[in-house]
């Protein structure tokens, strides 16, 4: 039985052959590909030289090898469902929250004339000592806290919309900035966080985004701290 050079090119994943694509692979899958190789090693063994047979460990590699492209591409289809079922629930999930407030990263914080928005920290570690700072559009400094021992993670905070005489700011937008240290005094990576209001879900494209409204945008999912 003489070999079949085209089957030969197909499983190496070579070919002189006019129309084959661009991967050079004449088979589509693991399955297709797994049937050319036992083709191919059963017109082996049936032409090795008898003074000369192929080793039990070579036979024992081949059979592994095609083994390991099946077991290669059952895994990606595997994941490609989790991954589909993963997007599907992440989608659930944002609808969900579609009218619910949310803390992602951002430092304004909004005084209107009947509320004051909450704003939120983030620490990287445990810190001993938290200070936030409140300042207006100048850079002045309307109010500053004292916050105490915070946990490493989020947490959200309530300011009462009053300077440092305890009279009430005007309306609009203003920063929030955030110093933490250790027990130590070194300092402790921190982030502001500002809230948003979950107004409608994106889902186009590769990410499920909420729509924070105009003045915000929107943000991907998985960029949201806290929902509250």
């Amino acid at each position: 039985m003489a070999f079949d050079n085209a089957l030969v090119s197909r499983v190496n994943g070579t070919s002189n052959t006019a129309g084959t694509n661009n991967s050079g692979m004449g088979a589509t899958s693991a399955s297709e590909l797994g049937e050319e190789f036992m083709s191919l090693l059963v017109a082996q063994l049936n032409n090795q030289d008898p003074l000369n047979p192929m080793e039990n460990s070579e036979f024992t590699s081949q059979i592994a090898q095609i083994n390991t492209v099946s077991g290669i591409d059952k895994l990606n289809d595997t994941l490609s469902s989790i991954t589909g079922q993963i997007d599907a629930s992440q989608k659930l999930q944002a609808g969900a929250m579609v009218g619910r407030g949310v803390l992602v990263e951002g430092n304004k914080v909004q005084v209107g004339k009947d509320t004051v928005l909450p704003f939120g920290i983030e620490l990287d570690d445990d810190a001993a000592q938290v200070t936030a700072t409140i300042t207006d559009a100048s850079g002045r400094t309307i109010n500053q806290y004292e916050l105490g021992e915070i946990k490493a993670g989020v947490q959200s905070f309530n300011w009462d919309g009053t300077d440092t005489s305890n009279a009430r700011v005007e309306d609009g937008t203003y920063q929030v900035s955030i110093a933490a240290t250790d027990g130590s005094g070194r300092a402790v990576a921190s982030r502001a966080l500002q809230y948003g209001y979950v107004s409608g879900v994106m889902t186009g494209g590769n990410a499920t985004r909420l729509d924070l409204g105009p003045n915000m945008g929107s943000v991907a999912f998985n960029d949201v701290k806290q929902i509250l």
